[in-house]
């Protein structure tokens, strides 16, 4: 797969005197905000490097996309990146004889990447930013990390493509279909498992909300073993993870997804950024904090990950 530009080559203004202005302006003080103009976007002011590397690391813990799928980073207007197949392959061939040549004029799929708007809108109590034992810093990035991480997760599993993320569950654009079934059985989870080719069997991983992990613990075959590993925390040896951004295992729901989540890309195309809002919320003896991160993400290799689908009711 191609290699995009990582995100630390493109960090906020990293002099500690921009830190200094930088949190002077979010706790309120006047006069601060003329010092930050190069680290500005979208009207707000990218954190300082070691709050947004903090960031970064605190997202990769929280947002379940962020550990399993490949993170890029691809700043500027919309583009395209490329994703390559790697069709070819090393073959024996014996003594003399000629090695043959994969033709690879396909190799590479572009795919348009947009710079798709989350945002967030936090309040705080003015008193605390005036308490000695209170540490700001550290509370809105904590604040902002955990509302952006839950609006990712639904985003790449649900996301439109349109004004969001491409989610692996579209309609069009996501995940293959890999089985069909009237409900969750023993035989509907194996099927699943080896519809996904074996190249990407073998890093797979399943994802699944709470309620339909409880009840695949529960499945048994005829000789009442249990298909989920409770010791290992597997199925078929492949680890589980839990996002309740999934469906339930109702009818028409794609209620179970297996494979190679790699092939996800989520392409971070600005660094979080924070604008105060101080008139807003003066009333209410309140400031407020917009923050705002543009990105985007889909899945490169539609067979890479697969679903499993419950059958409509007749």
């Amino acid at each position: 797969m191609m290699n995009i530009t990582s995100k630390d080559s493109f960090t906020p203004v990293n002099q500690p005197e921009y830190a200094q202005h930088f949190w002077d302006y979010l706790k309120g003080k006047e006069g601060h905000a003329q010092f930050l103009d190069a680290g500005n976007i979208d009207g707000g002011y990218q954190f300082p490097t070691v709050d947004d590397q903090k960031i970064n690391n605190d997202l990769k813990e929280e947002s379940l996309f962020r550990r399993i799928a490949t993170r890029l980073y691809s700043p500027g207007a919309a583009s395209n990146i490329k994703a390559r197949m790697n069709k070819d392959s090393a073959t024996w061939v014996a003594e003399g004889a000629a090695i043959p040549v994969y033709d690879g004029l396909d190799d590479f799929t572009d795919y348009d990447i947009s710079d798709h708007k989350l945002a967030v809108v936090v309040k705080l109590d003015s008193e605390f930013l005036h308490d000695s034992k209170f540490s700001f810093e550290s509370y809105l990035r904590e604040r902002l990390v955990g509302n952006f991480a839950r609006a990712e997760e639904d985003g790449f599993i649900n996301g439109n493509g349109t004004s969001e993320p491409t989610g692996i569950l579209h309609e069009t654009d996501g995940a293959e279909i890999g089985v069909t079934a009237e409900s969750l059985t023993f035989d509907s989870v194996i099927d699943l498992f080896f519809s996904v080719d074996k190249e990407y069997r073998k890093r797979g991983i399943w994802l699944m909300n709470d309620k339909t992990a409880l009840a695949l613990r529960k499945l048994k075959d005829d000789a009442g073993n249990y298909l989920w590993d409770q010791g290992s925390e597997t199925i078929l040896g492949k680890p589980v993870y839990i996002s309740n951004y999934m469906p339930d295992a109702d009818a028409g729901a794609k209620a179970v997804a297996f494979g190679d989540f790699r092939y996800y890309w989520v392409v971070d195309r600005t660094s979080l950024s924070v604008q105060v809002l101080r008139e807003r919320f003066f009333e209410t003896h309140q400031i407020g904090y917009l923050a705002t991160e543009r990105l985007d993400g889909r899945l490169v290799r539609p067979e890479a990950v697969k679903v499993l689908m419950v059958a409509d009711e007749e």
